[in-house]
């Protein structure tokens, strides 16, 4: 609640908003709560207080899914993306879905030192709320591409930063290491780019990572069909983007050079080409996406933010190494210097209101978890100290596995 209004929380703020008789008793569910890293304290020139961490922001995305019965279980990792994390998750009913949480910012400290002006000037603008609108534009525009019949998951909910969907039991096609018939694939997938610009869109990011081929066959001995679902929507635009002709022709072109690359197939027919494949709109879902929810204004912060850090998606690298067969899972996404921790420069703006307990420095990763929300409207209340004691268990593990539809 209070981050509504604060970058930092103060303190006392912190006991105003709780309510508690016993100052000590405030202090102590802070001093928890820091612990398990859901806030992090933050020492201001001006005062103290303490940020939401994307752990605590994950709790609350949590709490208001077990609340509305969207989500009983998370289970395993599945995926690792630039900015986001993927987990698999059930439904009380047992039903297995796909819970993505937007990690907007996790990239953007390796440039901390050239965009520190950014984060100076642009501070109503977090790195959470990034998240948030990430995680918006998202569901809106898989619940538009899903009315008309696109081959997209099938979005379940949303909530901040995280986006709940249908799990689809495919494979990313980087992981395909050899097709009976490509020619067929990839006519379909240029047919779904061309169809996407017929609506008014273009995904922006149509590579093998965002594209799911799944095996179908109407029964045994028959022919086996390989269909194809798009993912991955946070950086989709309107055909009427300024760049929008160069997104339509950098996603044709990834497509082209990792068939050629990965199956040595190569069409010997040129486009498809943007002028052509909007000469003829269908519907603007683009436009309807904009008055269903996703603004004008939404879609200027969260363009002008990758921009300036630069996130422009897998097809944006276009000389990456095809051919390296271990690397072809959703882990490997992730840059080297992720993985390696990287000190921040002492010119950053941000030695100057991050404080840490440790003397040890703290790497980008861990920055990144404290950067705050800022200016999100979440209608959604924060939950009552009762609501977060730990309850005794009613039954075992394994019968709540069980109930979950997790294997035993």
């Amino acid at each position: 609640m209070g981050s509504r209004n604060h970058e930092i929380v103060p303190t006392p703020l912190i006991s105003q908003i709780a309510a508690l008789r016993s100052s000590n008793g405030v202090h102590k569910c802070i001093s928890n709560l820091a612990k398990i890293g859901l806030i992090a304290r933050v020492k201001n020139a001006k005062y103290d207080g303490y940020r939401l961490t994307y752990g605590g922001l994950d709790y609350l995305a949590l709490h208001s899914y077990t609340k509305s019965s969207t989500i009983y279980s998370v289970g395993n990792q599945i995926g690792v993306g630039k900015e986001s994390d993927i987990f698999v998750c059930a439904s009380a009913t047992g039903a297995q879905h796909v819970l993505k949480l937007h990690r907007l910012g996790r990239i953007s400290f390796r440039t901390v030192k050239a965009n520190r002006d950014y984060l100076r000037n642009r501070s109503s603008a977090s790195w959470m709320y990034m998240s948030r609108l990430a995680a918006v534009k998202e569901f809106e525009f898989m619940k538009a591409l899903r009315s008309e019949g696109f081959p997209v998951p099938e979005p379940l909910g949303q909530n901040r930063h995280t986006v709940v969907m249908s799990l689809v039991d495919a494979f990313p096609l980087r992981q395909i290491s050899a097709i009976g018939d490509p020619a067929s694939l990839y006519a379909e997938l240029l047919s779904l780019i061309v169809r996407l610009a017929q609506f008014g869109l273009i995904h922006g990011d149509f590579n093998e990572f965002n594209i799911l081929v799944e095996e179908k066959s109407e029964g045994e001995g028959k022919e086996i069909t390989l269909v194809p679902t798009i993912i991955d929507f946070p950086q989709m635009v309107s055909i009427s983007h300024p760049n929008a002709e160069y997104y339509f022709d950098r996603d044709v072109a990834c497509i082209k050079r990792y068939f050629d690359r990965r199956f040595g197939f190569t069409s010997d027919e040129p486009g498809p080409f943007f002028q052509e494949s909007t000469k003829i709109i269908i519907k603007r879902l683009d436009v309807e996406v904009e008055a269903s929810g996703f603004s004008k204004k939404m879609a200027k912060e969260l363009d002008a933010y990758m921009k300036e850090h630069g996130v422009d998606g897998d097809a944006g690298n276009a000389e990456r190494d095809d051919d390296d067969d271990d690397q072809d899972n959703y882990e490997g996404e992730q840059d080297d210097s992720e993985q390696k921790p990287q000190p921040v420069p002492e010119e950053s703006s941000l030695e100057n209101i991050v404080a840490t307990e440790s003397e040890n420095p703290a790497t980008p990763v861990e920055l990144a978890s404290q950067m705050t929300i800022l200016d999100i409207r979440d209608t959604d209340p924060l939950p009552d100290p009762s609501e977060i004691k730990p309850n005794p268990p009613t039954m075992s593990t394994k019968a709540a596995k069980a109930k979950a539809g997790w294997a035993l």
